[in-house]
């Protein structure tokens, strides 16, 4: 594993890509959270760390990265052959690339409080540091979609398609019962119910519980992305 784990950051840290991405992470997600506060909404801290809505989509791109550009250039295989344990191959990988989306995270998210002059305090400590589990969750589910796919484009649209498209079909649906139980499924509205501060017992998750679904998105797309590296060709 530590081979592994090394082989991963190596190609990270020498991808420049990578800084770029993980820069545009914490700008992309401060400066809309920036925005985002000076328009105000009932919910201060939700509202401060709106950013969250667009840096998840980088993330993505980051995340997905990491595999559909090996798959492109066809150095899956050196990869496979040097470390032949598959499993070992995608635990590598998402430590790495949850690791260095945690680390901007957590950058993006303490600057979107810093620009929303939030408090860090109580409800609003809770909301910062499930922002950053938020992402850092996204990246894996992102990571177990791309080792599915395998193709960095079409991994990158069925993840945000994921991500935004599915709570706009949530909103065409005219049944309150169904519209709140797509709400309750869907990763990003369950995933970022972990932000709200103010009226939470309305809210169709509660926080925790809203980010536990989205680990249970993360964890499936791992789980039959894994199989699928484990059983086929690379």
């Amino acid at each position: 594993m530590r081979v592994a784990l090394h082989a991963e950051w190596t190609k990270q840290r020498t991808v420049a890509g990578t800084a770029w991405l993980l820069l545009g992470i914490v700008v992309c997600t401060v400066g809309m959270s920036a925005l985002a506060a000076t328009a105000g909404g009932p919910d201060p801290a939700k509202v401060g760390l709106a950013g969250v809505v667009l840096g998840q989509a980088v993330v993505a791109v980051l995340a997905v990265g990491s595999v559909g550009g090996e798959y492109g250039t066809g150095m899956i295989r050196v990869t496979l052959a040097a470390v032949p344990r598959r499993w070992v191959v995608l635990c590598a990988k998402g430590t790495v690339v949850a690791g260095l989306t945690l680390a901007a995270g957590t950058l993006a998210v303490l600057g979107s409080v810093a620009a929303a002059g939030l408090s860090l305090d109580g409800p609003v400590l809770r909301a910062a540091v499930g922002s950053v589990l938020y992402l850092g969750l996204v990246a894996l589910l992102s990571l177990g979609v791309a080792v599915l796919v395998r193709d960095a484009a079409s991994a990158i649209g069925v993840v945000l398609g994921l991500l935004y498209l599915f709570p706009i079909v949530a909103a065409l649906v005219s049944d309150p019962d169904w519209f709140r139980r797509l709400q309750q499924i869907a990763p990003m509205t369950a995933g970022l119910a972990v932000q709200a501060t103010v009226d939470v017992a309305s809210q169709p998750l509660a926080p925790w519980a809203g980010l536990g679904v989205l680990a249970a998105w993360a964890a499936g797309a791992l789980l039959v992305g894994g199989t699928a590296l484990r059983l086929r060709d690379a």
